[in-house]
Order: C-alpha cells, then structure tokens, then sequence
C-alpha cells in the first residue's frame, strides 16, 4: 500500500479514534498546551459568563486566583452582592473584545468615554459599562464616577501584574455610542439609561474587525506586561437574544463561528497565546446536547466538570491523570451551584418579561 500523507497521523487526528470509539465523557480535545500554570502564578480572568468556571475551579484547587479587588472589610454577603471576585476586578461581563480593548484603553492610557452615567427608573444612577455590579446602584452621577475610579486602579493592577490572564470570548453583537464608539455590555435601557437612536447604534463584528481588536489588545498588553501568557476560550452559551432580523440559532453560530476563529488567529500569531477548547467540549456532537440544561442554553455541571477536568489535567502541573476522565463525585459537588453564575445578558430576557 502506498505511503499517504495521513499515514503518520496521530489517534487524535482521526475521527473515528478520537471521537466515534470514545465515551463522550472521555474526549480531551487539548493535545499540545503551550504552557503551564503554577501555584505561583498570579492567575487573572475576564470575559462572558463561563470564564467564572475557570475561576472557581482554580480557587478550589489552591492556584494562585488574582483579584485585586477583593472587596476587603466587606463581608461575604456584600461581596457576593456586589460581584467582588467573579472575575479579577468588578468589570462585570466584558462580552466583546472590544469591551476589552476599550477598557485597557482607559484604564492604562486614559482615554475617556462621552457617555459616563445612566439613570435609572427608581432615579438610582449605575455606570453604563458595567450596569449590574452595584445592585442598588449610586446616588449620584458623582459616585459613579468616584466608583469607576478606584475600579480602574484595581484593573490596571491585573493587567500589569497578572502572570496568565484568561479571556472567555462570548459575543460579536453589541450596543456602541454613534459620539466616540464605545460599547456597552447591555444595550442602553435594559439595566439603566435609555436607548436614543441618535446617540446609540447596534453594531455585529464581523471576523475582520474582531481579528483585529484581538490583536491590538494582546498588543498592547505585552507592552505593559511583557511576560504574560494568555489562555483565550470561547463561551459555549448561545445568545440570550439577538437584535439581528434572523433566528437566535443561527446568529448563535455566527458570533461563535467569528470568535473561534479570532481566537485562533491569535494563538497562531503567539507562542504566548493559547486556546482552550471549552466551546468543542461543550457544545460538540459526541455530546448529543446532555451537557445543557433543559433550556438548552445553560451549561450544566456535568459539562462544566468534563471541561474544567481537560482543562486542569493540560494546564496545571499536578493536573493528574489526564486519562482518567471519568465522572467523580468531587465534580458533581463542586458544580452543583453553576447557577449563580453572573451573566448580565440575562438582563436581556427579564427586560421583556416582566
């Protein structure tokens, strides 16, 4: 028989041995991890909601979960209120990368925004960059201000000091001012102020644009942190809602489908970017849909454990076995609360449900 090109091909490259012959629970997808994590590693996140899994698990393990704003003095119950330690500083879902990008630019450069405050129906102001974090909102549009801040000195703090930085990728459709182009995590009127068509567009990124944010962002990071690593994912939840006049599924795979390959470009460009395929985990076909609840939409703890297990077994140095990705009751329990996960584009559905 002739010697092909695939002759050579390891089981991971093939279908029907890495995928068909195995048991659901048991497909890795991660086969060559550019780096490790150490327990000494100052280990920071941001993103869509399912970057906050990664998060907990680390903390349950005993890594290193930077987050500068911790909430000191506060108790347990406010700072479970006021999003302290859901992500490394209270930025709230940074859905885009251009969320990401902007925020950097002001936190790092100053670069200001024309539209700093919103009010809301019950005359309690929030700012419009992260709506949710302060539930019972700011008394004044100078407390916003104040608020935002001290919230930038703790951001600055994770971009400078962070030795890994993970970024959950999970949305192209936003909500921008037509003054300077600056996005919201929630369209305007949703969790405070009110959308004015002449001040606010609606805005899907397209592959090009995204692509390009990425690599401007993870540009100027290494300008002021040169050592960082970065572990890019995508968000396997699909839209809440899309603002596009087509069906949710189908915007769904368009803004995964742009972010997948966003990220990819990425980590081709760098030996200091990597990609975790959460996304492939959750949302493949081996899976036959069982890793969401019965919305469909929600990730549940079974899929959480299975990702956060490939993700531990590649990334961390005492990972274990990674073989042995069989079902245990630590992950049960340790994911028996994926509900409270924060999500701000839930925002979107209460608003036209009550």
């Amino acid at each position: 028989m002739a010697d092909n090109p695939y002759a050579s091909g390891q089981d991971y490259q093939f279908w029907r041995r890495a995928v068909s012959r195995t048991e659901a629970h048991l497909v890795d997808p991660v086969t060559h991890p550019k780096f490790t994590l150490s327990r000494d590693d100052r280990i920071a996140t941001a993103g869509s909601c399912f970057a906050q899994h990664i998060s907990k698990r680390l903390g349950a393990l005993g890594f290193n979960y930077f987050v500068p704003e911790a909430g000191t003095g506060l108790s347990a119950e406010e700072c479970a209120r006021g999003q302290y330690g859901v992500f490394s500083a209270r930025y709230g879902n940074l859905y885009t990368v251009h969320q990401l990008n902007q925020l950097f630019g002001e936190a790092m450069r100053g670069e200001q925004k024309h539209e700093t405050v919103w009010q809301r129906e019950d005359g309690r102001f929030v700012d419009p960059y992260r709506p949710t974090v302060a539930p019972e909102g700011y008394g004044s549009p100078e407390e916003v201000a104040a608020a935002r801040e001290e919230h930038l000195g703790f951001v600055r703090k994770v971009f400078t000091e962070a030795d890994i930085f993970v970024f959950t990728l999970g949305l192209t459709e936003a909500w921008r001012s037509t003054e300077d182009g600056a996005v919201f995590p929630l369209a305007p009127g949703v969790a405070g102020g009110a959308f004015d068509e002449t001040r606010h567009e609606f805005h899907n990124f397209d592959i090009d644009e995204t692509r390009a944010e990425l690599a401007a962002f993870l540009d100027r990071l290494r300008e002021v942190n040169p050592e960082v690593k970065v572990l890019l994912t995508v968000s396997p939840v699909p839209l809440i809602a899309t603002y596009e006049d087509r069906h949710v599924l189908v915007s769904t795979n368009y803004s995964k489908s742009v972010l997948r390959v966003a990220a990819q470009a990425a980590c081709d460009a760098s030996d200091r970017v990597d990609y975790f395929p959460s996304y492939e985990i959750i949302t493949g076909s081996p899976t036959g849909g069982m890793y969401f609840e019965d919305d469909s939409r929600e990730v549940n703890s079974v899929g959480v454990a299975h990702a956060m297990r490939s993700f531990v077994g590649a990334y961390t140095e005492d990972g274990g076995d990674r073989a042995d990705m069989g079902l245990g009751q630590e992950d049960a329990e340790a994911y028996q609360d994926v509900a409270g996960i924060i999500c701000d584009e839930e925002e979107v559905d209460r608003s036209v449900s009550s």
